[in-house]
Parts: structure tokens; C-alpha cells; sequence
């Protein structure tokens, strides 16, 4: 594995989570192939299976834009490289946040990531994202509040 490999595999990771925090939906869409493999079973049994990059990004749309903040940080990069194909194993403490008038509520997922890279003419892109929830604190409830937001953000630009 090269140095550059290796550099450009955990940039492709800092702007996968960068693309959900900021919203940025074009960056958040550049990390994946137009097809993924996802596994978010561990979080919700309906997240699984082949899916669109497109369709997995218009889903983002439907939770994200309704929390105040999130900050997905990843740490303990693994990374292994077998020429176009990479597998990585990065550790996530992701904070959601939403704040209403002086209340502040948080919930905090920790897990980590076993993701597939394949390299493409345009650079790293995940292929195979697999999230395993290792333990949850917080308000739970500020998923489902965020959605309803959300759902309410996109009635308001409609």
C-alpha cells in the first residue's frame, strides 16, 4: 500500500462524514459508486441491500437537514489494499444534535465502519458500506424528531 493510497482512502473518509455535517449533498454523493452495497441493519433493519448512491443520498435529505448539528468523527483508520480494492475498518462516534430554544438534546451513536473502496478513474469510492452500532447515548427520540423536521423543511421549499 502506498503512502498516497493510503492518504487519498482516509480523505475519501473525512469527506463522506464532512459531506453529512456541512449537507453537502454533491460531496456527501462523490465518495460513493453509482451503485452501493449497504449494511445498516445494526441501526435499522430496512438499511440493507443494493442501493442507488443517489437514492441512499435522497435519503440523508429525509433526517440530516432537520438536526441543528451532527459531527460524525472517525478515528482508528485500518486500512488494506489489494490494487484497485481496498477494505477499511474505521471507528464513527456520531453526534446528533438538535436544539430548540434553551433545551439542547443529543444523541450519540458509536460504532464503526467496514467499508470496500474500489479505485476509479476519478479516484477512491466506497462500494460496500457497512455501519455496526456498538452502543448508543442520548435522547433516541431526536432521530424520529429530525425526520418530522426535515419533512417539514421540504414542505416549506415545495
Amino acid at each position: 500500500m502506498s503512502g498516497n493510497d493510503r492518504a487519498e482512502l482516509t480523505e475519501l473518509m473525512h469527506r463522506f462524514a464532512a459531506g453529512i455535517d456541512e449537507r453537502d449533498w454533491v460531496k456527501y454523493r462523490s465518495v460513493f459508486t453509482d451503485e452501493i452495497d449497504l449494511d445498516y441493519s445494526s441501526w435499522r433493519p430496512e438499511s440493507v441491500g443494493r442501493w442507488r448512491a443517489d437514492d441512499w443520498v435522497a435519503r440523508g435529505l429525509q433526517i440530516f437537514p432537520g438536526l441543528t448539528f451532527s459531527r460524525h468523527t472517525l478515528s482508528n483508520h485500518v486500512i488494506s489494499i489489494d490494487g484497485d480494492d481496498a477494505v477499511l475498518r474505521v471507528n464513527v462516534c456520531a453526534e446528533h444534535v438538535i436544539v430548540d430554544g434553551n433545551r439542547t438534546d443529543i444523541f450519540t451513536l458509536n460504532g464503526c465502519y467496514n467499508d470496500r473502496c474500489v479505485r476509479t478513474d476519478d479516484g477512491w469510492r466506497i462500494s460496500v458500506k457497512q455501519l455496526i452500532v456498538q452502543w448508543c447515548t442520548g435522547d433516541d427520540d431526536v432521530m424520529s424528531r429530525a425526520r418530522a423536521r426535515a419533512a417539514l423543511l421540504l414542505e416549506g421549499s415545495a
